[in-house]
């Protein structure tokens, strides 16, 4: 017992924002120090691998929005279909930027957001079998007051399933979209979760998303709470027989048909969101298995929203802990 404490106390969860993705990380050095060359070279080794790639440019995108490095990129190859795709992604990083730092409720500039559209629209035409610049449209439409037109919507994300129909970022994107924080309703949201999540392939983590809009409620109402003490009736949020039961559903989809073999850094995150459910809930058969999966590789979100991530995570998966009645 006294030799498990000291292992449990050693351990250190590893947020490491790139997932594990060493060539992401040195791609992102790069960036740093105002080199595009090493983005380019990386985005033409990752291919057509859809999660992959997808998972680097958006972290790609986070890292370049505070520099002129795609910018760059682009005037120096401005025929470089990957330059544009990058510069399209990293403009909708930096509205959103600026979006939080108006303050919620204030509307952002509508010819900004136009030109923003136009920018993803022109990367879709330089690379049309890249369903990156769709999911960059419809991350962009939750900054349009009211939204977009369902017709318009409905064509981003039509675009984006004709090139990778399982593309998580893309569901997780227009799941954010009919939330009730932005457009929709907590039923909105999930009722979408719910019907990918049924239509999914066995070993696909779209089952997930169920986890995530649980997930997006919790912030949407404990924000909206915040300082007028505890939601009555809030307290089972995680708990409750439903939340429980779609926990085992989505193990048994995604993890039962999982190809065995290790994490792949873009899986990193969507399990976290699973384990984090799991622990809620009080299912130690599964947040025990994911654990196991996940090693140290921890994501700040969800974590951060419940408590302090590396407690947390430090305690569950040292099994120090159990469920809270």
């Amino acid at each position: 017992m006294g030799a498990a404490r000291r292992r449990t106390a050693r351990f250190r969860p590893d947020f490491d924002p790139d997932f594990g993705d060493r060539a992401l990380t040195d791609a992102r050095h790069d960036i740093v120090i105002g080199r595009w060359q090493g983005v380019r070279d990386l985005l033409a080794a990752t291919g057509e691998d859809w999660p992959r790639r997808t998972q680097r440019l958006r972290l790609l995108a986070h890292a370049a929005a505070g520099s002129g490095v795609a910018e760059a990129w682009r005037a120096a190859e401005p025929d470089h279909p990957d330059a544009a795709v990058l510069r399209a992604a990293t403009e909708v990083v930096r509205l959103f930027t600026a979006a939080i730092a108006a303050g919620r409720g204030t509307a952002v500039d509508r010819a900004r957001l136009d030109a923003t559209v136009m920018v993803c629209l022109t990367a879709a035409d330089a690379r049309p079998a890249d369903p990156m610049p769709w999911v960059s449209l419809l991350t962009v439409a939750r900054l349009y007051e009211g939204g977009v037109g369902r017709r318009r919507l409905r064509g981003w994300w039509d675009e984006l399933r004709a090139r990778d129909p399982y593309n998580l970022e893309g569901h997780i994107q227009l799941l954010r979209y009919w939330s009730a924080r932005w457009h929709g309703t907590h039923g909105a949201m999930y009722d979408l979760a719910r019907d990918v999540a049924g239509a999914a392939p066995p070993g696909s983590p779209l089952p997930v998303l169920v986890q995530v809009a649980r997930v997006e409620e919790f912030r949407y109402i404990t924000e909206g709470a915040r300082g007028r003490g505890p939601v009555r009736g809030f307290d089972q949020h995680w708990k409750h027989e439903l939340a429980v039961t779609e926990v085992r559903r989505t193990r048994e989809r995604w993890i039962g048909g999982r190809q065995p073999g290790p994490v792949r850094p873009e899986e990193v995150e969507p399990l976290n969101y699973l384990a984090h459910a799991a622990v809620h809930a009080g299912l130690p058969e599964v947040y025990g298995e994911l654990f196991g999966l996940l090693g140290a590789r921890a994501a700040w979100v969800p974590w951060a929203y419940t408590g302090d991530p590396a407690e947390q995570y430090t305690r569950w998966r040292g099994g120090t802990a159990r469920a809270t009645s």
